[in-house]
């Protein structure tokens, strides 16, 4: 008798060779081992004015003509189970005579020990929204130019949130 394959939710939108080769992998306790050998150390953004500078940092290389982001910081209450690696929030209120819009973006906080690069897509990815509000093709173009593995990357972080998700240990 056979069993069902895994449900793999974070994979879902993939091919389903890609699915099979991660549930190969999943299924031989290999995933982390391979992602851990990928990507051998975390990143050193710790706290919440860091991850702010960090943001900061690739808006300026890249979004010089964006709205400015208010707040940047590690929020514990996001729930990756629900698939929100990061929330981009946009708020407009009336001040005096003129709308003021004020951007935060929180980084759920599961990724405070993960390597610098899922930080960085998380980051690129919630800075996009900036620009593009919606995730249609112009928004992954700017994802890319703003990082050009960004696909390589979220597909390397889907990775590790399957392994979480069948009972692996955090690996960094």
């Amino acid at each position: 008798m056979t069993t069902a394959p895994l449900d793999l939710p974070y994979l879902r939108a993939y091919a389903p060779a890609l699915q099979a080769q991660a549930h190969a992998l999943l299924a031989q306790g290999q995933l982390g081992a391979l992602l851990q050998r990928k990507y051998p150390e975390g990143h050193a953004v710790r706290s919440d004015k860091a991850l702010y500078d960090y943001a900061q940092e690739f808006k300026a290389r890249h979004l010089r003509n964006a709205g400015t982001v208010n707040k940047v910081l590690f929020d514990s209450k996001i729930q990756v189970v629900r698939h929100a690696l990061g929330l981009h929030t946009h708020r407009t209120r009336v001040q005096g005579g003129r709308l003021a819009a004020r951007h935060e973006i929180r980084v759920a906080a599961l990724f405070k020990q993960t390597p610098d690069e899922f930080l960085r897509m998380i980051v690129v990815h919630e800075l996009a929204h900036l620009r593009e509000k919606d995730h249609g093709k112009a928004f992954y173009q700017l994802c890319t130019h703003m990082e050009p593995q960004y696909h390589q990357f979220e597909f390397d972080l889907r990775l590790y949130l399957t392994h979480l998700d069948a009972g692996g240990e955090l690996l960094w």
